[in-house]
């Protein structure tokens, strides 16, 4: 899980300041004043529902309103300072950005599909809010497994629909600010297909722009599952950044799926 929040810490620096370049590789990792955000927070709440058995709904609401202020949406905003939370029809890249760890937990696809849906909907019933996490736990489900990236971008096209025909050169020129998933989680998935190793696939990811911190924690969570490595000084590094809930729980969470 390190993969996502990894990618969610590098890209604080840049979401509202966007670093849209054609070399990627000059793309400082991490930049100063990196930190972790929202997609940081309900990635745990995920991680921490799995562990635990709990309903996700319950463990989202309890970690936001634990780490408030951290970037939240106008709509989960409202959400999660509700007494009575319900779902709000969002197709934002919220749903995304938090289920990278059901890509990892699952023994098939099927059931990978059925609880990114879950997760999604407790917020984002929208079809484009739900359709965003099945791809991206998909994604990492079939990397995880040992897919290749051509069966990866396979599946994620034949399956839902993205276009991930255009490259990064394409994209880069025209694309703006776009927190929805569909704008923005086929450019993630695009950001690790043309990825060389961990380190690539985030600078790819942040060099397009837009909602740099969601497109580098989605990108990040596959490169993760795909490459099965990250530099020791990146996890060190986030670790230094996070509380030591969040440390303890990523430690338990890699522990459970080493055995």
């Amino acid at each position: 899980m390190y993969g996502a929040i990894i990618g969610d810490i590098c890209g604080s620096s840049f979401e509202f300041k966007n670093f849209k370049t054609d070399n990627p590789s000059e793309i400082p990792l991490p930049a100063p004043n990196s930190d972790f955000t929202d997609d940081t927070v309900l990635t745990c709440a995920i991680i921490d529902a799995l562990l635990k058995k709990r309903n996700y709904k319950k463990a989202v609401y309890r970690w936001a309103n634990k780490y408030p202020r951290r970037g939240y949406g106008q709509g989960f905003a409202i959400w999660h300072t509700s007494f009575f939370p319900k779902p709000y029809n969002s197709c934002g890249n919220g749903s995304a950005m938090r289920v990278s760890a059901i890509g990892w937990v699952f023994e098939t696809i099927e059931e990978t599909l059925a609880e990114a849906k879950k997760s999604a909907e407790i917020t984002h019933n929208h079809p484009e809010g739900i359709k965003g996490a099945q791809a991206v736990a998909s994604a990492i489900f079939l990397a995880r497994n040992g897919k290749n990236r051509e069966i990866i971008k396979n599946y994620i096209e034949n399956t839902f629909n993205y276009n991930l025909q255009r490259t990064l050169k394409e994209i880069r020129p025209v694309y703006q600010f776009d927190a929805t998933c569909q704008g923005s989680v086929p450019e993630a998935i695009i950001a690790f297909l043309e990825s060389e190793d961990y380190i690539s696939a985030i600078q790819n990811a942040l060099s397009i722009g837009g909602d740099s911190d969601t497109i580098a924690c989605i990108t990040g969570g596959i490169a993760e599952a795909y490459y099965k490595k990250i530099p020791a000084e990146l996890i060190s590094f986030a670790k230094g950044v996070l509380s030591k809930e969040m440390a303890a729980l990523l430690e338990k969470f890699y522990k459970n799926q080493s055995h």
